[in-house]
């Protein structure tokens, strides 16, 4: 097989994936939006369980779930019918996967779970199954084929419940009210947690603070710069910023001048520069950054200096 001939099966897979995935749109019916409304006002967990793959796909949707504000939790159906059925509580919707809707395991499972009296959502590709029949509400997951040439692995059906239990998430986040700041107290690790919490306040702390009046002679400002080697140095008077010396100024001064000792820092200083409130995301300072094309902003707190935002505290934090 060559290359041509690879790159051909990969996008006929996609192709046949992304047409079954848009049919789904057409299947979601009021069905669909009872058993949101359902899940929504329970007082109790979201149960998802399943069978083989579908059991793959049950324990990604319930992370879904859990990082946007519906308490999830997985059950194997397998485990379920050996002793895991306790983990079902009274007030506890469960939601059933399985592309056929007639395993050994579901017809086993789904009775146990309607005597305890839980309500029931099936995911499947067939409505006329016996998951079909027997659940109370039923999210229809029709694929009309696998990606599989034989028509057997799971590929487009199991693409098909993810796709379902990704609608059903956002539409429980979308009752809840779920904002950017719910999301970031439940993913506080990693820089996805950090572009949500981390402010420019906690970087500038980890940094040291140059400043230099604008009377102070050139000499003085290169070592302020140096000693904190943070690329630059605030122009301060009372308090405000008056302007920026960088390394780059630095460096555009030697060009031009062969004398130094009568020059001071309001001589090299760029005015009005780039600055940032100490309360900013973390995130809008490296936007900002970007945009100008710089490494190092200004910190304000209510109009007076605070520090310096340099462009490897936002890389060392993963913002970047």
């Amino acid at each position: 097989m060559n290359q041509e001939q690879i790159i051909a099966i990969a996008k006929q897979t996609i192709d046949t994936e992304s047409k079954a995935i848009a049919h789904l749109s057409s299947l979601v019916d009021q069905t669909f939006a009872a058993a949101v409304e359902y899940i929504y006002a329970s007082n109790g967990r979201v149960v998802v369980t399943g069978i083989g793959k579908s059991a793959n796909i049950a324990t990604k949707i319930v992370a879904t779930l859990n990082s946007t504000g519906t308490p999830a939790i997985f059950m194997h159906a397998a485990d379920a019918i050996h002793g895991d059925l306790g983990t079902i509580q009274q007030e506890d919707t469960v939601i059933c996967i399985s592309k056929s809707g007639n395993t050994p395991e579901i017809k086993v499972l789904v009775p146990l779970i309607k005597a305890l009296g839980n309500k029931l959502v099936g995911i499947t590709s067939n409505k006329d199954s016996f998951l079909g029949q027997q659940a109370d509400y039923i999210l229809n997951a029709y694929v009309e084929k696998e990606a599989c040439p034989n028509n057997l692995a799971p590929t487009t059906s199991t693409t098909a419940q993810l796709v379902i239990g990704d609608a059903l998430a956002v539409c429980l986040l979308e009752m809840r009210g779920f904002k950017a700041a719910d999301f970031a107290r439940f993913h506080p690790g990693g820089s996805l947690g950090k572009q949500l919490y981390l402010r420019v306040r906690d970087l500038t702390a980890l940094n040291t603070k140059p400043q230099v009046e604008p009377d102070t002679p050139v000499k003085e400002v290169i070592i302020e710069i140096s000693k904190n080697m943070l690329g630059a140095t605030a122009v301060v008077e009372n308090d405000t910023i008056v302007g920026i010396i960088t390394d780059g100024d630095l460096r555009r001064m030697l060009t031009k001048v062969d004398n130094i000792s009568g020059l001071v820092a309001k001589d090299i200083m760029s005015a009005n520069p780039k600055t940032i409130e100490q309360d900013a995301m973390a995130v809008a300072a490296y936007r900002k950054l970007d945009s100008h094309g710089i490494t190092q902003l200004l910190v304000e707190e209510d109009g007076k200096y605070s520090g310096v935002v340099h462009i490897h505290n936002l890389t060392k934090e993963g913002i970047i």
